[in-house]
């Protein structure tokens, strides 16, 4: 009895290791809160801008945010729906999994560029709209330029500025479009030589002893350091033909743990989405 008793004391603790979440509605989306630590609560739009003529005509067009929402009893699920949009979250025990299932309802196809941005931030900034009660975080949002990172061909990268990375696969397509990188949302957003290869953005605590992040299997860009601390992983929803439906995984991280764990759960779960990423490292 005594060593099982030695075995047991020498086991991490639950709220230290693997902290309990619960899922919660908030006025402009889904927000996910560590019982154990709410300071550490994470919100999530769902969705704020669009790009490349996805849900409607137009290269940079404003999201439909007001989504409905339904979270299960237990906190532990949610399904927040709107015209052509599906997400669906659910708890684990470090963060959660998503899933978002678009339709084409418009009245043209998606081109393969489509894409849709969520908005995943740590609350609403000084100065932000006092109607919008989504308190700040501030264990993820002081001094996040320097503690948010992407994944280029070099590895992980410090997300210092509000220049948006395309991913490396679609870099080609994207400079027919724009040779020099000018488009339309180009003012606040301009377009970085530094290409990302896998689709999530990671973000370490002030104190650093916790990550968060968030990613998807098929995605477009990632951008961040908007007025909210956003962190803006874009979904790829195209190219989706008038009427068909598209369904891509993702995944929203948060935990005691470094950049480096968040990476490495990251490849282990979308072993797909990181080959490139495993291809150039070993080169």
């Amino acid at each position: 009895m005594r060593l099982i008793a030695l075995l047991l004391a020498s086991l991490p603790l639950w709220s230290e290791s693997r902290p309990a979440m619960r899922l919660f509605e908030w006025e402009r989306g889904v927000a996910i809160e560590p019982l154990t630590h709410p300071d550490r609560t994470m919100f999530l739009w769902f969705y704020e801008w669009n790009l490349f003529e996805a849900m409607s005509p137009g290269a940079h067009t404003p999201g439909n945010w007001k989504l409905t929402r339904r979270i299960a009893p237990d906190g532990g699920g949610a399904v927040a729906t709107g015209p052509g949009l599906r997400l669906e979250m659910k708890v684990l025990p470090d963060g959660a999994g998503l899933t978002v299932e678009v339709t084409n309802l418009s009245g043209h196809d998606w081109p393969e560029l489509a894409g849709i941005i969520p908005c995943w931030n740590p609350g609403q900034r000084p100065g932000s709209d006092p109607t919008k009660r989504a308190p700040l975080n501030v264990t993820f949002a002081d001094d996040e330029r320097d503690k948010t990172f992407f994944v280029s061909a070099r590895g992980l990268e410090t997300l210092d500025s509000r220049a948006i990375h395309f991913n490396q696969q679609f870099r080609p397509a994207l400079n027919r479009l724009a040779p020099h990188g000018e488009f339309v949302f180009s003012s606040k957003w301009p377009t970085s030589e530094l290409n990302a290869v896998t689709g999530i953005l990671i973000r370490e605590s002030v104190d650093h002893k916790w990550v968060t992040g968030i990613g998807w299997e098929d995605y477009l860009s990632v951008q961040g350091h908007n007025p909210w601390a956003c962190m803006h992983a874009s979904i790829r929803v195209g190219p989706l033909k008038r009427g068909e439906k598209k369904s891509v995984r993702g995944r929203a991280y948060l935990f005691p743990g470094s950049r480096d764990d968040c990476l490495k759960r990251w490849r282990q779960e979308f072993p797909a989405s990181s080959r490139d990423l495993r291809v150039r490292q070993r080169r």
